[in-house]
């Protein structure tokens, strides 16, 4: 028999929000929680989950090396940032339960355990995208969305060296997150979904952090508004566009679309969102209306992306009928731990 739910205090974490939310921001302030570990991103979650069918009846230990052999080596994703002894977490899921929420859980576990902490989570935009396969394997799973104005996140986008996307794409990126995180709070009620806005986080660390310590059912320890010296020690130089997280947090970005964006980008973008950033308290610039070729070139790029995640579901579908084990994870929760 799979043991009974986590407790509250035992329930992963994830983070998600738009690409230049200020995702790795929260992580940060989270992960200096005394309780809380999440590692910067790892990538290997959604590529497992994908490759689930590959390695067979996890029944068989044979199998499940397999399976961590691939998670703990395969170079495209990032598991090794983790700082894991790979040998180890290899043992651990051949001796775990048989499941692939398992294998994953074993790898976030010990990276918890590495920093003396008993609760861990993971960041990832995108997880929005794959709020569904998440909770197929982690039922008991927290979800933290951050929502920032969303022409600050398009302005951002596009100034990243590794964003492939034009304006519009980066657009639909947003659009798309907002409502897939509305559809899980609807799905998950106010007890797994907890929603906060970049701007208050920025500009009351304090209060912002406490809700959300109360929505993960764990005391608010004042440290998490200090994420900078973390930063400094676990955000690589090489990647420039987290620079500002090794600063004090600031406010200074706050509505910094209004000199990044071409007046025509910024009406698309307002255009493109209706009601959304109103809704959100986000007030409009006030510029007309985009030319219709514009929002005709949105409408088929967003129509495209559409067609896109509809090709995925289908694909996804076909995976989970060829499933070869139940995919929930089976971890029993491991005896507390003091922080180091």
């Amino acid at each position: 028999m799979p043991p009974g739910p986590a407790s509250r205090h035992d329930r992963p974490i994830f983070v998600l929000g738009c690409a230049r939310s200020g995702t790795t921001l929260l992580r940060l302030m989270l992960h200096s929680h005394p309780r809380i570990a999440i590692p910067e991103e790892t990538r290997f979650v959604v590529p497992t989950w994908t490759a689930r069918c590959d390695f067979g009846d996890l029944t068989e230990r044979g199998n499940r090396r397999a399976l961590a052999e691939w998670i703990t080596g395969n170079r495209s994703t990032k598991v090794h940032v983790l700082g894991l002894d790979p040998a180890a977490v290899i043992d651990e899921i051949v001796a775990g339960p048989p499941t692939l929420g398992s294998a994953i859980g074993i790898v976030f576990r010990a990276y918890a355990r590495l920093h003396g902490k008993p609760r861990w989570g993971d960041k990832r935009p995108s997880y929005a995208r794959h709020a569904g396969s998440l909770l197929r394997m982690f039922p008991d799973a927290q979800f933290v969305h951050l929502v920032r104005d969303g022409r600050d996140c398009v302005s951002s986008l596009l100034e990243m060296p590794w964003y492939k996307g034009d304006v519009h794409h980066a657009i639909a990126v947003w659009r798309e997150t907002i409502d897939q995180g509305r559809r899980l709070a609807r799905r998950l009620g106010p007890d797994g979904y907890h929603e906060l806005r970049y701007e208050r986080l920025v500009a009351d660390p304090g209060g912002e952090l406490t809700r959300l310590c109360g929505f993960l059912g764990e005391d608010f320890d004042p440290a998490m508004t200090r994420p900078e010296g973390l930063a400094q020690r676990a955000v690589s130089s090489r990647k420039e566009w987290h620079g500002r997280t090794r600063g004090a947090v600031t406010t200074s970005r706050v509505g910094s679309w209004a000199e990044r964006l071409e007046p025509w980008e910024i009406s698309l973008a307002e255009a493109a969102f209706g009601e959304r950033l109103a809704e959100y308290g986000y007030e409009p610039s006030g510029l007309p209306k985009p030319p219709v070729s514009q929002l005709a070139h949105f409408t088929r790029v967003s129509s495209h992306r559409r067609m896109a995640q509809h090709k995925d579901a289908l694909r996804e579908r076909w995976r989970q009928r060829h499933e070869p084990n139940p995919v929930e994870c089976r971890l029993t929760p491991e005896p507390s731990t003091s922080a180091t």
